[in-house]
This record gives C-alpha cells, sequence and structure tokens, in this order.
C-alpha cells in the first residue's frame, strides 16, 4: 500500500533562493537552521531523546523544483551539466521523487510559546521554509563509513576557490554572518556550466545581496546591498 508523505517541520535558513545553497550538507558549518514542527508533531513527546545524538538526517522535499521528472538520466551541474548519468547514480534535485537528504549538527533544542520544541541544527543546505517529511538519528557506528568510494561525485569534489572580501564590503555584514559568507563564497556558488566572465553575480543571503565578480579562480566581492534598500535590484 502507497503512503503519502506528511509535512513534519520546516526549517527556516538565511537562504531565500537557490542561488548560493552548498551543493551538500555540512559543506558550510557555520550555515545554521531552526527546525519548527507543524501539528501534533509539536509535542515534545515526538523528541524524546534527540538531545543524546549530535547529528542529525533530515529527510525533506525540493519545494522549488516545480518540474515533473521521469527520465532516466540526469546532467549532473558537478559534471558540467554536458554528460549524462543515471539518475539513481546522482544526487540531482531532479528526480522520480523530489525528496533530498541531508546530515546536519545538532547544536540545541529550544522552546517557543505556541510553537513547541524548535531545533537548531548546522551545516545545513536547505531553502527557507522548505518542508521535512521525516527526521532521524545518525548512527556513527553504521552510517559512517570511512573506506567508502565517492565515484565521479568523489572526483569533483573539489571546488573551492580564492575569495577576496575587501574590509569596507566585509563590514556591511552583521558579525554573525561575516564568516559563513566567506566560507559560502569559497565553494564557488555558480554551476560548473555557467561560469561567465565579466559577470557580475549575485547572492541572497540573510538578507544581503552579495555581488561578486570571477577571475582566474578569484572571486571578488564588488557590492553587498541591503535587499529591499532603495538602491536593491535583483540581478537577472
Amino acid at each position: 500500500m502507497e503512503q503519502g508523505l506528511a509535512v513534519v517541520a520546516r526549517i527556516h535558513t538565511d537562504f531565500s533562493e537557490k542561488f548560493g545553497v552548498p551543493r551538500q550538507s555540512g559543506l558550510v558549518s557555520g550555515l545554521r537552521g531552526e527546525i519548527y514542527f507543524e501539528g501534533v508533531f509539536r509535542n515534545p513527546d515526538a523528541i524524546r531523546g534527540i538531545e543524546e545524538y549530535s547529528h542529525l538526517w533530515l529527510l525533506w522535499g525540493f519545494s522549488e523544483n516545480k518540474r515533473n521528472h521521469d527520465s532516466l538520466t540526469v546532467a549532473p551541474p558537478r559534471l558540467g551539466g554536458k554528460e549524462r548519468r543515471g539518475v539513481f547514480a546522482t544526487r540531482s534535485p531532479f528526480r522520480p521523487n523530489g525528496i533530498g537528504l541531508s546530515s546536519v549538527k545538532l547544536e540545541e533544542i529550544t522552546h517557543r510559546e505556541g510553537y513547541g520544541p524548535i531545533l537548531i541544527v548546522s551545516g545545513a543546505d536547505l531553502l527557507d521554509g522548505t518542508p521535512i517529511y521525516d527526521i532521524k538519528p545518525y548512527l556513527p557506528y553504521t552510517d559512517c563509513h570511512p573506506k567508502a568510494q565517492g565515484g565521479f561525485g568523489q572526483a569533483h569534489s573539489r571546488t573551492e576557490i580564492t575569495v577576496v572580501l575587501p574590509p569596507e564590503l566585509k563590514a556591511l555584514l552583521p558579525d554573525k554572518l561575516q564568516q559563513t559568507v566567506f566560507e559560502l563564497l569559497s565553494q564557488d556558488p555558480r554551476a560548473a556550466y555557467n561560469k561567465k566572465k565579466d559577470y557580475l553575480y549575485g547572492m541572497s543571503f540573510g538578507g544581503y545581496d552579495i555581488r561578486f565578480t570571477v577571475e582566474e579562480d578569484i572571486l571578488t566581492v564588488k557590492e553587498i546591498v541591503k535587499i529591499q534598500s532603495s538602491n536593491w535590484e535583483k540581478i537577472k
């Protein structure tokens, strides 16, 4: 018997759009998210004992991926978007079922009147408002495989580039965002198939539009603009 998916919670993060979200969870440890439970799952009984674990698995939905995808192959961005692989050999968001999987660190548990327990996690690679279908504890004795082979995904995992963030622009960001923004940019947010020279990119994060160019593997921040301010206009 087929079973539908219930949304048990939603996560709130500083990402308002997909561009800039890390390609995998855990790559930027400074990223924080707040998981708010929904409906009957706001009862503290639902997470009784979860504080004993340091990390969690999140199963969630690609809420901004509206396209149905029944193709047997996809073109992974890590391969430049030109080489096709089997859908089940990739982590592409274009899947028969739009379900994502992330491993996050449980930082703390707080409570808010009317919302029940709230899980504060780090390392999340999810958009603000993403629906979460399930939460499971990470078990090191069975979930960690040090000798596992990473295939072509591992071979194309290195993407870090040099980031130049001028002090006068860095100062425009709140202290709590400065290091995280630097780490995000060092992952090179651009898609492998969309690396344009002399192009001004814009990454929205934490209410700011961080604008940058990339030349010879050096990313230089050019502007930081508060989103929705009088001089803010979204980059096309």
